[in-house]
């Protein structure tokens, strides 16, 4: 009778310590975040190799990989992120992001500390699951409706900023769209993105764009997906090169011009999937795109959103901006 009890306890704490891991790994998969200053996160949680890891995009940036991930309880995860860097005067900073899910949802807080390490600020966020991207499309198979020029080579009428408390450093010159951020001297301004005010669902975009050399921009798919506009010739691949969907894609093959020279684009963004031809050659075909990238503006994948460029890094030029709808089927 002892041993019938001992063995019915065992069992009950083995379907207990099952069920508890069971548990947690609702945690696994992506979920989406929407910070509470209107900035964009992601998360994606997973087992590796037998150990819990995590990849966090936290506003702006790249997908990373996180310093260390952890349950605290069945519904709790705890993630850091930490800078390190030792100079005059020393900086060290971890910052602990707490996520805490009921079912698909999460709400959470992230805790940065000052940089003496005497006082701290939080900040609150709130996220969903986010589903896996259906299977690519057939292209072959989608329809398209008229083509809407996004650019009419005199003003800027159909776009405005983001944000309309920074500067616009975009203008038209000789029929193109010039972005030239440059600061007086002696001042610091803080320039800004410009998008379309009107929002689109799929698309095919084409564009030609000119970079010149070291310079850096982005093309923004529903606010939400940035295809890298970088001076890349000659780099190795990276999913950070011209074309690319920014830290999330890298393409198959080297298709970038010398900086200063005409290049054309043409992305098409169909149910979570992207192709991207540069210059006439297919560097992304037909790719899931699992999240948002860095410096999204919206954190919802379903959503319609802008085309927008990106305005706070560098001078690029633009021209010939035509989106084509693709029509529901």
């Amino acid at each position: 009778m002892m041993r019938f009890s001992v063995l019915l306890v065992v069992f009950f704490l083995s379907a207990f310590s099952i069920n508890a891991q069971d548990i947690k790994k609702e945690f696994y998969g992506m979920w989406t975040i929407e910070i509470e200053d209107g900035s964009v996160g992601w998360l994606g949680v997973n087992d590796s190799k037998g150990f819990l890891d995590a990849d966090l995009l936290w506003q702006g940036g790249s997908v990373v990989p996180v310093s260390s991930v952890f349950f605290s309880d069945d519904h709790t995860l705890v993630v850091t992120m930490s800078n390190v860097r030792r100079d005059d005067p020393r900086f060290i900073s971890t910052r602990s992001f707490i996520f805490e899910r009921t079912g698909n949802n999460l709400t959470g807080t992230l805790i940065t500390p000052s940089r003496d390490g005497m006082n701290i600020t939080k900040r609150k966020f709130t996220g969903w699951r986010l589903a896996d991207p259906a299977p690519a499309p057939d292209l072959s198979k989608v329809k398209y409706g008229a083509p809407v020029n996004l650019f009419n080579g005199k003003d800027l009428t159909g776009w405005r900023m983001i944000n309309p408390n920074q500067a616009n450093g975009f203008k038209v010159v000789n029929g193109e769209l010039v972005n030239d951020p440059v600061s007086p001297a002696g001042q610091r301004v803080s320039f800004g993105n410009l998008r379309t005010e009107n929002e689109y669902d799929d698309f095919k975009l084409t564009l030609e764009v000119n970079i010149p050399e070291g310079s850096n921009s982005g093309v923004y798919l529903r606010g939400m997906y940035e295809i890298q506009v970088v001076d890349s010739y000659g780099n190795e691949l990276d999913s950070h090169n011209m074309g690319a969907l920014y830290s999330r894609i890298t393409p198959s093959v080297a298709a970038e011009k010398k900086a200063g020279e005409w290049q054309t684009m043409e992305i098409i963004l169909c149910k979570r999937h992207v192709t991207v031809v540069l210059n006439g050659t297919k560097i992304i075909d037909n790719q899931p795109a699992y999240g948002p990238t860095g410096g999204a503006i919206q954190a919802d994948v379903l959503k319609s959103g802008p085309i927008y460029l990106q305005g706070d890094h560098g001078k690029v030029t633009y021209r010939n901006i035509v989106l084509t709808p693709i029509l529901n089927n």
